[in-house]
């Protein structure tokens, strides 16, 4: 590896304009106690950054890159759409064959509106479920993040099962006292909830794989228990597939597990690398959106033409091809998988499922927040570290995921075998 000059100097130049010197703060490297990367170029499975080291890319923009780095055919439709201008802040074809094809693959989603992030899109579904059920408590579950708006950056009090209270600084209490948290995988917790405040309950959100305290797969029946017990109360359903959305088949988790939910949301694949989130379920759900209803969302840059053309051609790759494509990355993260649990053996627990996978450095199966926090974090840290000075670039954090491109081959996966088989635990 070259020396990183170039990457700190930016990274000083940085801080002195932009918080922290980085627009995320998981970008920081602060949880593995580093300093950041600048990048400059990506091609498939490899990124380089501005000091020309390569690295094998298991960040793949957090997902968003399913089919790796400048995609010929993705990049030519995104300069075809520039060629014809950046956004109008009116209607265009792209909105309408975009939101066609994601009903097409995820059927639940039979009316789309189409935002700008994964965090307005989850933003925008909780208004839709509270404007349509006429109650203002939602229901979200420790460990499951849902973007940063307000009523939703929230941790538990005293105990699992209480009213919220902020995450952080400058959120009022206010926006929050009517997010009720539950814990991931305990059926008895939502149960508990809906006991005492089942008549007030809107809405129950979940990532139905939890995937920012690490990868945590939902047990046997929790999530159908969800399913059952909102219809039960007359409450909505939203699964934030974000991040699951199309990484574990073109119908995204709630096909690959039959469920169905009343409002879904999507980002990061929907938009092939491009900035684009979509929420969207039942057209009678959906009828109370502005501008035929009266709850209200807008958005200049929403479903502009560029982002869109990206998400289109991305979607077309997925379904032409998707059954080599996620067949693919899901054989070579069990490779990975393997290969992990060989050489560091009882000594950590691994969670995968589809191309997504987490490794967590303790000795409990990680099935909640809980367990998800037993992980040593230093470990990890090290281990970030070695596979970084390989050249293998992987989450600046125990509490994400490692994501598989199709664009990953098997000189790639053999590549960060090896050098996972030479890691020692100290």
């Amino acid at each position: 590896m070259n020396r990183l000059n170039k990457s700190r100097e930016l990274y000083r130049k940085s801080k002195s304009y932009i918080p922290g010197g980085v627009n995320s703060p998981v970008r920081s490297f602060m949880a593995v106690k580093g300093r950041p990367l600048f990048i400059d170029k990506g091609k498939g499975s490899k990124i380089y950054d501005v000091d020309g080291n390569e690295y094998i890319d298991y960040v793949c923009s957090w997902g968003a890159s399913i089919l790796g780095h400048s995609d010929d055919r993705v990049i030519n439709a995104v300069k075809a759409a520039c060629d014809k201008g950046l956004t109008f802040g009116a209607p265009t074809k792209n909105e309408y064959i975009l939101a066609k094809l994601i009903g097409e693959l995820m059927p639940s989603m039979e009316s789309v509106r189409l935002v700008s992030s994964g965090t307005e899109a989850v933003m925008s579904a909780i208004r839709v479920a509270r404007g349509y059920t006429k109650k203002d408590m939602i229901v979200k579950f420790r460990g499951c993040y849902h973007g940063h708006s307000d009523g939703l950056l929230v941790k538990a009090g005293s105990g699992s099962l209480t009213q919220s209270i902020p995450d952080s600084e400058g959120v009022p209490l206010d926006y929050t006292k009517n997010t009720l948290i539950a814990d991931y995988n305990n059926e008895e917790s939502v149960e508990k909830l809906f006991k005492q405040y089942g008549d007030k309950i809107g809405a129950v959100i979940v990532e139905p794989v939890a995937a920012n305290m690490g990868l945590v797969l939902p047990q046997k029946g929790f999530l159908e228990l969800l399913r059952n017990i909102t219809l039960e109360h007359e409450a909505l359903l939203i699964f934030d597939e974000v991040i699951s959305g199309f990484r574990l088949g073109l119908g995204g988790a709630q096909g690959y597990y039959n469920i169905k939910p009343d409002l879904t949301t999507l980002g990061k694949i929907v938009g092939g690398g491009m900035p684009v989130g979509a929420y969207g379920g039942k057209k009678e759900i959906m009828s109370v959106v502005a501008p035929l209803g009266p709850v209200y969302q807008a958005g200049t840059l929403s479903g502009n033409p560029i982002a869109t053309a990206a998400g289109i051609m991305t979607l077309l790759i997925l379904k032409n091809e998707g059954d080599k494509i996620y067949d693919r990355m899901e054989n070579n993260a069990k490779r990975l998988v393997n290969a992990i649990k060989r050489n560091l053996q009882d000594q950590v627990w691994v969670n995968q499922i589809g191309s997504l996978l987490s490794v967590f450095f303790t000795t409990e199966a990680v099935i909640d927040y809980s367990t998800a926090m037993t992980s040593d974090v230093d470990q990890y840290s090290r281990y970030f570290h070695y596979l970084l000075h390989n050249g293998i670039y992987t989450a600046p954090s125990q509490y994400e995921a490692m994501f598989i491109s199709s664009a990953h081959g098997d000189e790639d996966i053999d590549r960060t075998i090896q050098v996972i088989n030479n890691y020692k635990l100290k």
